[in-house]
């Protein structure tokens, strides 16, 4: 079963597709998570999702993060498309800004399409630049500062940690001077934590992000 997550809003498509991995998770505790970033996309750990059955689940859910930012990920993909939508696995494919041409091929084979567009009637918010480029410096205060003030301004925790996901897998795809290759793996793995933690209890993703915030050390 395929999962379709696109748009032309980056932030709100990543926001929609971490919410319902979320809930998906919290439905059915039992079945094994499991994430590929484009890099991790191949052909090969494709039929391994599609034949993947474990001792102590009968399914699997699985993040195709942006597959199309690489060729051989966006080929493997758009290959495997028939066999994906035929797996008893929940495979969700994120992928905002996709090509018209590309995103028809895969809504074609999916079960349910999230479409999160920007919206033309509220210009002024704009992209949260503030929010990213303080993650991106590892300025913890500053970014407190901008969870904050976003939160007020009343975007969605869950947008929030959304773009703060992108950005980091922005850092590990374009590297960084503040962040080392290891670093910025490390922040993504933890970014996505942060949220399942969230949803099983451990602390409000509001708040949970606030304390990640004050966390980092540059």
């Amino acid at each position: 079963m395929v999962y379709f997550f696109e748009g032309t809003d980056v932030a709100k498509t990543r926001a929609k597709a971490f919410a319902w991995l979320a809930a998906a998770r919290t439905k059915e505790p039992n079945a094994a998570y499991t994430r590929l970033g484009s890099e991790d996309v191949t052909s090969e750990s494709l039929q391994e999702i599609m034949q993947s059955q474990g001792l102590f689940f009968s399914k699997m859910l699985v993040l195709l993060d942006d597959p199309f930012t690489l060729a051989s990920s966006a080929d493997a993909v758009l290959e495997a498309l028939p066999r994906l939508a035929a797996s008893e696995n929940a495979i969700a494919i994120l992928a905002p800004k996709l090509l018209a041409t590309r995103a028809k091929k895969v809504t074609a084979h999916a079960t349910k399409v999230f479409t999160q567009d920007a919206s033309e009637k509220k210009p002024a918010r704009g992209f949260n630049s503030g929010l990213v480029n303080a993650l991106g410096s590892k300025n913890g205060p500053a970014l407190w500062k901008e969870i904050v003030s976003a939160e007020r301004l009343g975007d969605a925790p869950e947008m929030i940690h959304g773009l703060l996901h992108w950005k980091a897998r922005d850092l590990m795809q374009k590297g960084s001077r503040v962040w080392t290759p290891m670093e910025a793996r490390l922040l993504s793995r933890s970014l996505i934590e942060l949220l399942s933690d969230s949803r099983s209890g451990d602390l409000p993703l509001g708040p949970a992000l606030e304390r990640f915030a004050l966390s980092l050390r540059s």
